[in-house]
């Protein structure tokens, strides 16, 4: 990655986060990405692994390539894939901007939640294309955290929403890259290029949602950010724990969540 480094931290807690939230989104983010028997998939900054074992799970016959900058990162993605029994899966640590690969050595390329990351988003996406096959195609899922809504609101949730956004902004990143994939993929030289929505939302009548998104994703991941955004004189102390109740308590019997992914697809 580009920017100063990852802002959520490499901690073992978010490497659960990163898991649990796979598990949770697994359906809405992943039942229509499959790849043919024999082919060649790129896995771009695969971090911990989390969606590795997903797409090795649905395409047992495709064979995978996932790179990542960091090693520890790598070791636990090593240690994911083999507990889920997937042996179509080779790991690698890489640069997505210096690849040690050929030009069009891979039929298609996937990267989840990698470009939020990065300062130069086009730059990265132009260096897989050099790597995908001429008629290849790429799948790039990212999120967009102006799109989360709640009930009951909150305005002191919403700040605290907000310094994560910002502290992203300061690490290089773009936590509201996900209304931006379109002409990002289009900018990096791609064709029929097609961009969905996957909005989730949670209440009650959902309670896999509510504790796997609302409280175990994207609370926890807001919340993961506490000691940096007070230290930045963001929010006080008080304001903070607030806002982070606050978003707990949508999750409470009369509570609702709603966040929006944004899943592109395109061909070289």
């Amino acid at each position: 990655m580009t920017g100063k480094g990852y802002v959520h931290g490499y901690t073992p807690r978010e490497g659960e986060r990163l898991v649990d939230q796979a598990a949770t989104l697994a359906e809405i983010l992943h039942q229509d990405t499959t790849y043919p028997a024999g082919s060649t998939v790129l896995e771009a900054g695969c971090g911990v692994g989390a969606q590795t074992g997903i797409l090795a799970g649905n395409s047992p016959e495709a064979r995978f390539v996932s790179v990542d900058l960091s090693g520890e990162s790598l070791r636990a993605a090593r240690r994911g894939v083999s507990a889920r029994g997937a042996t179509n899966v080779t790991f690698l640590r890489s640069d997505i901007f210096r690849l040690p690969f050929r030009d069009e050595s891979f039929d298609h390329v996937f990267l989840c939640f990698v470009l939020e990351h990065l300062r130069d988003p086009e730059g990265a996406l132009s260096c897989l294309r050099r790597v995908l096959k001429r008629g290849g195609s790429i799948t790039a899922i990212e999120g967009d955290h102006g799109s989360a809504f709640f009930h009951p609101d909150s305005a002191v949730a919403r700040r605290a929403i907000r310094c994560l956004v910002d502290l992203q902004a300061g690490e290089g990143g773009n936590a509201l890259i996900g209304r931006r994939l379109y002409p990002v993929l289009r900018a990096s030289g791609f064709r029929d290029v097609s961009v969905s929505p996957r909005t989730v939302y949670a209440d009650s009548g959902r309670p896999g949602l509510v504790e796997g998104f609302t409280k175990n994703t994207f609370t926890a991941m807001v919340e993961g950010v506490r000691e940096r955004a007070l230290g930045a004189g963001m929010m006080s102390r008080d304001e903070w724990d607030r806002g982070i109740r606050d978003l707990y308590r949508t999750a409470e019997g009369d509570g609702t969540f709603v966040y929006t992914f944004f899943k592109g697809t395109a061909r070289k």
